[in-house]
């Protein structure tokens, strides 16, 4: 008899993965139709810049060419949500851009108003992400605070 997992043929991780997906979007959504954010809800929204389907400027990828971290909260507009991602325009030192970031992309959402977070899996890579600065907005630590409601999910073999 062995510790060791088996295999599983049903791929759980990916399914749970796309689960926790759906969550930044059904709130993304839900503030694209009211048009604004309940209360003092804000969020900090990490991605992989080279993830398929992001489309960022130019410049932006320069600044941030693993990932970056942006702040949904006072300024920004054209929010456009689908069932593969979501569009945004911000403006980044008075500049203007439009970004286009598939839920694939995420690696953070964090509504730090209620000390909630999710952590995805980077889809195509095992490597730990770099350290980053928040691009957009102030930048305030949404990690580390005890209690949190981080929900990560591990599917690797039992120790």
């Amino acid at each position: 008899m062995t510790d060791d997992t088996p295999d599983s043929l049903i791929p759980y991780d990916e399914i749970v993965q796309e689960a926790l997906r759906a969550i930044p979007g059904r709130v993304l959504r839900d503030i694209a139709i009211t048009g604004a954010l309940p209360g003092n809800h804000h969020f900090y929204i990490t991605f992989k810049t080279q993830a398929p389907g992001v489309s960022i400027p130019p410049w932006l990828i320069e600044r941030f060419p693993d990932e970056m971290t942006v702040v949904l909260q006072h300024k920004f507009w054209d929010l456009k949500v689908t069932d593969a991602g979501f569009e945004v325009s911000l403006t980044f030192n008075q500049v203007p851009a439009h970004l286009v970031i598939p839920y694939a992309a995420l690696r953070f959402f964090v509504d730090p108003a209620v000390n909630f977070s999710l952590e995805f899996q980077v889809q195509d890579s095992d490597d730990e992400p770099d350290p980053h600065d928040a691009a957009a907005e102030n930048d305030k630590s949404a990690d580390g605070d005890d209690g949190s409601n981080v929900v990560t999910v591990d599917f690797g073999k039992k120790k």
